[in-house]
């Protein structure tokens, strides 16, 4: 393949790791009283409704135990 015939310089990487910045980042801002109230809100919400689908959803997998079923598999068999 081609080669590059100039070394290149990396001293520019090595000076990056080194520099700091004199800028200092804004100081964070607390959430309000609502913006706390609402994110709670909306945790309980999604945390019910995951465990509403749960309680509602576990009697629709289990497996049916009904008297019938094994009395009807044996009539199909006779037949």
């Amino acid at each position: 393949m081609f080669r590059r015939r100039e070394a290149v310089p990396f001293a520019f990487v090595a000076e990056a790791d080194r520099f700091r910045s004199n800028v200092a980042p804004p100081p964070r801002q607390l959430p309000s009283a609502s913006q706390v109230a609402g994110r709670t809100l909306i945790g309980l919400t999604v945390t019910a409704g995951l465990v509403g689908s749960l309680l509602f959803g576990l009697p629709a997998l289990e497996a049916p135990v009904s008297p019938k079923a094994p009395s009807q598999a044996q009539e199909s068999e006779e037949r």
